[in-house]
C-alpha cells in the first residue's frame, strides 16, 4: 500500500513538475507557475559545487553557511516575477535571521552586474548573491530539484541537502511554511 501510495505522489508531482513549467517563448528564459516540490529527509540529496563570485566581487560558496538552511534565490533584475516576490524575499531574510537560516541569491543572466546592483539597491536585499550570466552555477543542482526557471527558489536543510523547491514566485507565507517544514523535519 505505501510503495503504491509513493509511485502515485512521485508521478503525480512529476507530472505537476512537467506541466507547471511555461515555455521559453519570447522572453528568453522559462517562468515557473509556482510548482512547490519537498522532499522526505530519506530522499534529499546534495547539489553539486554551488559557488562563484558575488555581485561585490568576493568569493562565496554553500559551504560557507554548512549547518544552516539556506534559502537559494534564482533570480535577475530583469524578470518581473523576481521583482515582484523580492520584497517578500527580504521580509523572510529579515524574520529568518536569527533562526539559523540564512540566504544565497544566483543572479542569473543579468547582462551587467550594474544592473543586478541597482536590483539589490531597489529592494535592499540583505544577502549576497552570485553573479551567473551564464547559468553555470544552477548545473550544480543537476539532478536535484532543478531551479529550471526563473525565478526559483531552492531550499537547502541543514546538513547541505535540497529539500524543496519552489519554481516561479513565491511568497513570504509560502516560504516561511517551507523553511518551517525544514526545520521541523518533516519533509
Amino acid at each position: 500500500m505505501g510503495a503504491v501510495l509513493a509511485a502515485l505522489v512521485s508521478s503525480g508531482v512529476l507530472a505537476a513538475c512537467t506541466n507547471a513549467v511555461g515555455s521559453s517563448g519570447e522572453t528568453g528564459y522559462v517562468s515557473g507557475k509556482g510548482v512547490i516540490t519537498t522532499l522526505a529527509v530519506g530522499d534529499r540529496e546534495k547539489p553539486g559545487e554551488v559557488a562563484g563570485e558575488t555581485l561585490d566581487g568576493e568569493q562565496i560558496s554553500l559551504t560557507d553557511y554548512a549547518g544552516k538552511i539556506v534559502v537559494v534565490n534564482v533570480w535577475g533584475s530583469w524578470c518581473a516575477p523576481c521583482r515582484s516576490e523580492a520584497p517578500d524575499l527580504v521580509e523572510a531574510a529579515e524574520e529568518l535571521a536569527d533562526q539559523n537560516v540564512a540566504f544565497l541569491g544566483i543572479d542569473s543572466r543579468d547582462p551587467s552586474k550594474a544592473a543586478a546592483r541597482a536590483f539589490q539597491r531597489r529592494f535592499e536585499v540583505p544577502y549576497p548573491s552570485i553573479y551567473d550570466q551564464g547559468g553555470k552555477t544552477l548545473l550544480a543542482f543537476r539532478g536535484t530539484l532543478t531551479p529550471n526557471s526563473i525565478p526559483s527558489t531552492v531550499i537547502i536543510d541543514e546538513k547541505g541537502r535540497v529539500a524543496a523547491s519552489v519554481l516561479g514566485e513565491l511568497s513570504k507565507s509560502t516560504l516561511l511554511g517551507l523553511v518551517e517544514d525544514v526545520q521541523r523535519g518533516s519533509r
